[in-house]
């Protein structure tokens, strides 16, 4: 995949919206003033099209079925423990109540545990959406770049949620004349 730059499917943030926003308004502006061909695909359509992401989201979609059941569970056992406890406190003794207010204590670590471990940002459901869904966007990146290239196209860019670009003509890299630049700048 060389000859373009890619930010494909990539996080969410301030500074690369804002990035982004940038880029779109100089590529828009340069085409205007040039011949410079700008297109754009809607990735999310394509793949709520593809059969295969629609597989790939359904078993997701079971995976994360279970494990919140799972995890309504472990917050059920929980409450219940902690009625039964509420219901008898005033009469139990310290050393007792002190041993049960320790198991809810860890029952409600555990569940958060449990809801890091799962749901969490770098938890098993982002590593099984990462493995099933990034072969299809690689898929997708390659029949992109495949059109982009035939068709002549300069800029690429995503519009569903973010603009991102996703290809770039190489002719329009600067990074190496910023470089040197940035060199000897202010000497």
């Amino acid at each position: 995949m060389t000859g373009h730059r890619s930010v494909f499917f990539q996080g969410k943030g301030s500074a690369m919206r804002t990035t982004a926003i940038l880029v779109l308004f100089i590529v828009l502006c340069a085409a205007a003033s040039a011949q410079t061909k700008v297109g754009y695909i809607n990735s999310e359509a394509i793949l709520q099209a593809l059969p295969e992401a629609i597989d790939a989201q359904k078993s997701i979609d079971n995976l994360t079925a279970q494990w919140e059941t799972e995890l309504q569970k472990m917050q059920a056992d929980w409450k219940r423990k902690f009625d039964e406890y509420d219901k008898k406190k005033l009469i139990l003794t310290d050393q007792v109540r002190a041993d049960q207010e320790r198991e809810l204590r860890e029952l409600d670590q555990s569940i958060a545990d449990f809801r890091t471990k799962k749901f969490g940002p770098s938890g098993e459901l982002f590593q099984k959406q990462n493995e099933v869904m990034k072969p299809l966007q690689n898929k997708i990146f390659q029949v992109l770049e495949g059109i982009a290239k035939e068709d002549g196209f300069d800029y690429v860019f995503d519009k569903s949620g973010e603009i991102l670009l996703l290809y770039a003509n190489d002719k329009y890299d600067l990074t190496q004349r910023v470089l040197a630049k940035m060199q000897t700048f202010g000497k």
